[in-house]
């Protein structure tokens, strides 16, 4: 696993990716087209920055996920950036939602904050480079709230750190990819992986120790 990069795309409860139309959020591509396609479409538009496509990747420091239902995957492309932290920590407000369950039916609202001016000291061109400035979520989680308070923030609460727990990779393109394996814990996980012909597990987190375990 050393020289293998393994993606993950979270996804909905009803594994479907979604996307804001006029203020609701509606489906964009469910699990079965992803397969089908062996392709996934860039579906955030948020902060006034274009469409894309957020992952993240698998490594050490790296093993959550923004929600606890998705898919393992790789790709030849190449993230146009990384950041090593959710993006929403570097919005120009106060008020940042950690839990997705909160904020799900009114993503509109929370995607129409701009960013800080300045955060582009935390992008990165690629894995290697961003864990060897911050190889763990304690010190990007240090840096972050420095950066924060400079502006003229509030330092975030501890309530916040596990959006520093999973890095965010962007495309700004569908991209072609390798499906693995699907995780989650809701029962239906286990069967819509078998009838993709997938391999199954609980969590993220699980499938990196395994693999992680057999190299």
């Amino acid at each position: 696993m050393k020289n293998e990069v393994y993606y993950v795309k979270s996804l909905e409860e009803d594994f479907t990716t979604k996307t804001i139309k006029n203020k609701r959020k509606v489906s964009f591509q469910t699990i079965q087209n992803i397969i089908k396609t062996k392709a996934i479409k860039p579906n955030t538009k948020s902060f006034g920055r274009e469409r894309r496509l957020s992952c993240t990747m698998l490594s050490k420091s790296y093993i959550k996920t923004y929600r606890p239902h998705g898919i393992v995957f790789q790709t030849e492309e190449r993230p146009s950036y990384i950041f090593p932290f959710d993006l929403v920590l570097l919005s120009a407000t106060d008020r940042i939602i950690v839990h997705y369950y909160r904020i799900k039916n009114n993503l509109h609202v929370y995607y129409n904050h701009t960013l800080i001016p300045g955060f582009e000291k935390f992008i990165f061109k690629d894995l290697h480079s961003m864990i060897q400035k911050y190889p763990s979520p304690r010190i990007v989680w240090k840096e972050v709230n420095k950066f924060r308070v400079k502006n003229g923030y509030k330092v975030l609460p501890d309530s916040k750190y596990r959006l520093v727990e999973y890095n965010e990779a962007v495309f700004h393109k569908t991209i072609k990819i390798n499906p693995i394996a699907l995780f989650g814990y809701l029962p239906q996980t286990r069967k819509i992986a078998r009838q993709l012909h997938l391999s199954y597990f609980v969590s993220a987190k699980h499938f990196y120790d395994k693999f992680n375990h057999e190299k």
